[in-house]
């Protein structure tokens, strides 16, 4: 971003935020225990010894759902990277208010209101398209 005096500093250290590389991720962590099913297996009647926990990073997609597993002792990187890409949401959704605030006011400004001076309808006619000379039975 050039160093234009007429960005606002608001608007200059909300991009200088943005522009901060970090590792970050979109989705959510889903944990799950679950129940095998098998005959005599104790994680059918009792919910403590259910299998697990498995770990997943659960996102969309193209309106698909993807998982993807991953270690359990990789849960705390894991949401981590999650809360910083929803900070970085965060952060762009306030960016982008920063710079419709300032669009506003470049509208709401002297120079851009419309010259009192100019009169309607001042400018040319367009032709309008003729059809061709060729006769349209052939």
């Amino acid at each position: 971003m050039t160093q234009s005096p007429d960005v606002p500093t608001s608007v200059r250290q909300l991009a200088a935020d943005l522009a901060a590389p970090r590792p970050m991720r979109r989705g959510s962590v889903s944990i799950r225990s679950v129940k095998c099913h098998k005959p005599g297996c104790p994680c059918v009647e009792r919910p403590e010894a259910r299998h697990g926990p498995y770990v997943s990073l659960v996102r969309v997609v193209g309106g698909r759902t993807q998982s993807r597993w991953v270690a359990p002792d990789q849960v705390d990187v894991l949401r981590r990277q999650v809360e910083a890409g929803q900070l970085f949401r965060k952060q762009v959704e306030k960016f982008w208010e920063a710079c419709e605030k300032w669009a506003d006011a470049e509208l709401d400004a002297p120079e851009a209101a419309p010259h009192e001076g100019a009169e309607k309808g001042g400018s040319r006619k367009r032709s309008r398209r003729r059809s061709s000379k060729r006769s349209k039975s052939s």
